[in-house]
């Protein structure tokens, strides 16, 4: 299964690529932690991959990856993603986990409207 998984995320990226339709997309994560009530959470790369409906590349394996408070100037995808679901993600010492902490509400990244343009 795991192949096929691989497989359907390369072709989706080269489509992605000649179409200019961002593939590699975490607003479904974004969503799935908007939607959570707890304070702390951990999630399984598996079962992220089964929310976002891809692969995850094999940099998530590294923590510095996750880290949503590292380089804040370095705006990445799947980190803006958690800290707009109202969530820091830190990778977990057995490298096939991620925890989600709640964020106060006011340092909560807004949810940016991409249809306002």
């Amino acid at each position: 299964m795991k192949g096929w998984v691989n497989a359907r995320f390369r072709v989706l990226a080269v489509l992605g690529r000649l179409t200019g339709i961002d593939v590699n997309d975490y607003d479904a994560l974004r969503d799935y932690l908007a939607k959570q009530t707890l304070v702390e959470l951990v999630l399984t790369f598996e079962q992220i991959e089964e929310i976002i409906d891809a692969a995850l590349p094999r940099a998530a394996h590294r923590a510095s990856w996750w880290d949503s408070l590292r380089s804040p100037q370095e705006r990445m995808p799947q980190r803006e993603a958690c800290l707009a679901g109202g969530y820091v993600a830190t990778r977990q010492p057995d490298g096939k986990s991620v925890k989600f902490r709640r964020l106060p509400r006011d340092k909560r990244k807004p949810r940016e409207d991409h249809e306002a343009d």
